[in-house]
């Protein structure tokens, strides 16, 4: 089974992950973000590296889909495949830091890709504002995080939410702002509770 955990930067999507995992004995599949060679880079120049950058991401989410999909332990993955289209690139290029011919180029990929796999079993989207978000990525300070501006934030939130609202799988939304699961048991609960529903429940 394909968990996957969706959501803005600095929402909590590594934490939860991380709690699940142990929680329900999953194995846990993270996003390369400590050892990405364009992350820094793109954060001082989006345009220039926009490209670069997501491109890096399809190639390492489609490996670890492949991965996930020969598996047969339960993995929940932080960040999906698809958020690097919907979200990301979608927000870069109307933004005009992704050129059309470099779009064109990335989403041939993206649909070869698509083609192949399967997207996640279940879908959890940590919702969150903006204020939010950006108290959070103050908080773990990260330096290459520091610049992001709160145009950019709110266009992918815009994007996060128009691609909730079609999404076709089975989906549980969380509100991350109203949340403290990493410190509060009650507030995890409320969340193993809900997945425990989803995935348990009767009729299931």
């Amino acid at each position: 089974m394909h968990i996957g955990i969706a959501g803005n930067i600095g929402c909590g999507k590594t934490t939860l992950t991380r709690l699940l995992a142990e929680h329900y004995g999953w194995t846990p599949k993270y996003e390369a973000v400590t050892y990405n060679p364009y992350l820094e880079d793109y954060y001082k120049d989006i345009p220039r590296w926009s490209y670069n950058l997501e491109t890096y991401f399809l190639a390492q989410r489609f490996r670890d889909v492949l991965e996930i999909a020969s598996s047969k332990d339960v993995i929940i993955q932080d960040r999906t495949l698809q958020e690097g289209v919907h979200i990301f690139v979608a927000n870069n290029r109307e933004q005009g830091n992704l050129s059309e011919r470099d779009y064109d180029t990335y989403m041939q990929l993206y649909t070869l890709m698509m083609s192949m796999v399967n997207p996640p079993d279940l879908l959890i989207y940590l919702k969150s504002s903006v204020p939010h978000l950006v108290a959070q990525i103050q908080k773990r300070g990260r330096d290459y995080e520091q610049t992001i501006s709160l145009e950019y934030l709110s266009g992918l939130n815009r994007h996060y939410e128009e691609w909730i609202a079609g999404y076709k799988g089975r989906l549980l939304v969380i509100d991350a702002d109203s949340l403290d699961f990493e410190h509060n048991p009650e507030d995890f609960s409320s969340i193993t509770d809900k997945i425990d529903a989803e995935l348990y429940g009767l009729f299931k």
